[in-house]
C-alpha cells in the first residue's frame, strides 16, 4: 500500500509509531556490535550522568515504567555494565568501568543513527522537527502512562 491509499498512512499517532519503529531498527543496525537496545542505553546514560540514581528516579528519567525499569536494570547488571549498591535504605546504581568504556565506545553509533534518521530533512527542517518534538512530548507528557517526572534530588521543598 501506498501513503495516500489507506487513511491511518495520514495520522499523527500511527506515523509516530512508524518513525519510532524505523528509529528503533536504525538503533539496532547501527549499534548491533555492542548488544544494547535504546532503553538500555538510554539508562545506562542516566545512571553514568547521576551516580547513586535509585530505579524510581531513573524511571522517571528515563521516562519508563517500574517493571520495564528492574528489566532493563537486570540487563545492564548481568552485562556488568552497572552495579547496585545498597545502602541503608535503598539500592543504588552506579556505572563500572565496563559501562563507562561501552557508553565511549558507543557514542559516535549514536550520534550516526541519529543523523541517518533526519538525514531526509534539511538542516534546518531538522531543527524545526526536533523542536516540535520537544513540544508535543512536553505538552502531552501527562497523558503518559510513563510520565517524564523531575529529578526530586533537584527539586525545592518550600
Amino acid at each position: 500500500m501506498r501513503k495516500g491509499d489507506h487513511p491511518i498512512y495520514s495520522r499523527p499517532g500511527h506515523l509516530i509509531r512508524r518513525l519510532q519503529q524505523i528509529a528503533v531498527a536504525v538503533f539496532m543496525n547501527e549499534t548491533k556490535r555492542f548488544d544494547i537496545t535504546p532503553v538500555q542505553y538510554s539508562a545506562l546514560l542516566a545512571v553514568e550522568m547521576n551516580p547513586g540514581i535509585d530505579q524510581k528516579t531513573l524511571a522517571n528519567i528515563v521516562a519508563i515504567d517500574r517493571s520495564t525499569v528492574a528489566n532493563v536494570v537486570g540487563r545492564l547488571e548481568n552485562k556488568k555494565w552497572i552495579k547496585r549498591v545498597v545502602d541503608h535504605r535503598s539500592k543504588r546504581l552506579t556505572i563500572t568501568s565496563a559501562g563507562g568504556k561501552v557508553l565511549r565506545s558507543i557514542d559516535s553509533a549514536v550520534d550516526h543513527v541519529q543523523e541517518l534518521v533526519l538525514a531526509p530533512l534539511s538542516r534546518s527542517e531538522r531543527s524545526v522537527f526536533v523542536d516540535m518534538l520537544e513540544r508535543l512530548v512536553e505538552l502531552n507528557n501527562s497523558r503518559s502512562r510513563a510520565p517524564l517526572g523531575k529529578d526530586p534530588r533537584n527539586s525545592h521543598s518550600p
